[in-house]
């Protein structure tokens, strides 16, 4: 229950903050202002999971609460994203039913291919997590939908195999890690533009101000209410208003499919940039 209210609210009040901001004051058609509020409604489960091993913090209860308040957080962002801007037609109809058959199907049939398959040097149990990975993000993109929902929820679908595989989950890290994210954000990076920064630094300064209070005013009286302790209390929603990778995701997403201009598109993800700093530096 905990979790929940937290990453439901974590996501709740940064989108519309942000949404009516850039819709009603900075003058963003109601697309992008939509986007915009996607963007800056994330929490990075990324940072948040690299603090909490690093630190141990994975193994206690307020560490398993945070992190899955976070995937609360941008369950909400995925499924936003999609709800807004997918193509409601015969693909997405195809991608749901086929979405709901796999992950319907993984949990029993995961284990069993594995123990088929056995532990080789091919490493087939990889292999096979990607192959299911990319074939749904396939689908998704047919769709006109975001690639990382399908691959959110089947991470969710399959949590508990990977808990009794640790080997394995530690494998998938390093590859995620070490080779797939730098890549994307050397992509998301490159899209930045260095002027439009110099040229709208007021604007991300509010943009991220939005950020922080609307994260502050759905996380903090939460947690109060919770009656965590004043340190708790202060370190969760620090840690809850951090931002990387759906953030960039998001904005990502619309400027590929041209409803944000490159201008639009380096202030967000400034903005999810400094939000994936400040906070984290801070708690």
């Amino acid at each position: 229950k905990e979790s929940f209210s937290i990453g439901f609210l974590s996501f709740l009040a940064p989108f519309l903050g942000a949404m009516v901001y850039a819709y009603y004051i900075g003058g963003w058609t109601i697309q992008q202002a939509v986007i915009a509020g996607i963007s800056l409604s994330t929490t990075s489960v990324a940072v948040v999971y690299a603090v909490m091993i690093e630190t141990g913090y994975n193994e206690t209860e307020l560490g398993k609460l945070i992190l899955a308040a976070c995937f609360i957080t941008d369950l909400g962002t995925v499924i936003a994203l999609g709800a807004f801007f997918a193509k409601y037609d015969l693909s997405m109809v195809i991608f749901i039913i086929f979405t709901v058959i796999v992950l319907s199907v993984l949990p029993k049939f995961t284990p069993w291919f594995f123990r088929k398959v056995g532990s080789r040097i091919s490493e087939p149990e990889i292999k096979f997590i990607f192959l299911l990975l990319f074939a749904l993000g396939g689908l998704a993109l047919m769709a006109k939908s975001e690639a990382v929902l399908p691959a959110y929820l089947t991470g969710m679908v399959l949590a508990p195999f990977f808990l009794e595989n640790k080997i394995l989950s530690q494998r998938m890290r390093v590859i995620a890690f070490t080779m797939l994210t730098p890549f994307y954000f050397l992509k998301a990076g490159s899209l930045i533009k260095i002027s439009a920064i110099l040229d709208s630094i007021v604007l991300i300064f509010i943009f991220f101000l939005v950020k922080m209070t609307a994260k502050f005013v759905g996380i903090w009286p939460t947690v109060r209410l919770f009656r965590f302790k004043k340190k708790e209390n202060m370190y969760t929603t620090l840690l809850m208003s951090t931002g990387l990778t759906f953030g960039t995701i998001s904005a990502l997403f619309g400027y590929t499919n041209k409803i944000i201009n490159q201008d639009q598109y380096t202030i967000l993800v400034t903005v999810v940039i400094l939000s994936a700093i400040l906070p984290t530096f801070i708690a």
